[in-house]
């Protein structure tokens, strides 16, 4: 059976960069921070890769038991991911963070420099979102829920 999602992993160029966006930024609580030198046996085969040096950083979202997890790979060389990376390309689109108020973190993130897809939009259907960037290019969804849907603006 399964509970539900613990947490979204993703492999940052530069951990304090990335720190300073999800923990400083967006308010995630750091819950782990550690290091390693090379992964061992065990590591190197869930990872399948041979000799992994990394950061790791656990980060807490809101009040919830979700978490994203961040890799800082150090050893081997990893491949760049595109920083405009279309989100019809395949893997993980985005993740997406349920916001109270999507137009107030709009303005705050802009304000700080986040590049986003566009001013949030009502999609109906109970929703209204919008499409930014991490640091990295990865794409963070920040939507806000209405119960009842709420009138298209």
């Amino acid at each position: 059976m399964i509970n539900g999602i613990h947490h979204t992993a993703l492999s940052v160029k530069d951990m304090d960069r990335s720190l300073a966006f999800y923990r400083d930024l967006l308010g995630l609580e750091l819950s782990m921070d550690r290091s390693w030198d090379n992964a061992g046996a065990v590591g190197d085969k869930i990872l399948r890769v041979k000799g992994t040096a990394a950061r790791q950083t656990m980060l807490r979202i809101g009040n919830s038991n979700n978490y994203i997890e961040l890799f800082q790979f150090n050893k081997p060389e990893p491949t760049p991911m595109a920083e405009d990376r279309p989100v019809i390309d395949r893997g993980i689109t985005h993740i997406c963070l349920d916001v109270t108020d999507v137009d107030s973190e709009y303005e705050r993130l802009s304000v700080a420099g986040v590049i986003f897809h566009c001013e949030p939009q009502d999609l109906g259907l109970g929703c209204r979102t919008t499409y930014g960037r991490d640091p990295d290019g990865n794409v963070v969804e920040f939507q806000e829920l209405f119960n009842p849907p709420r009138k298209s603006l």
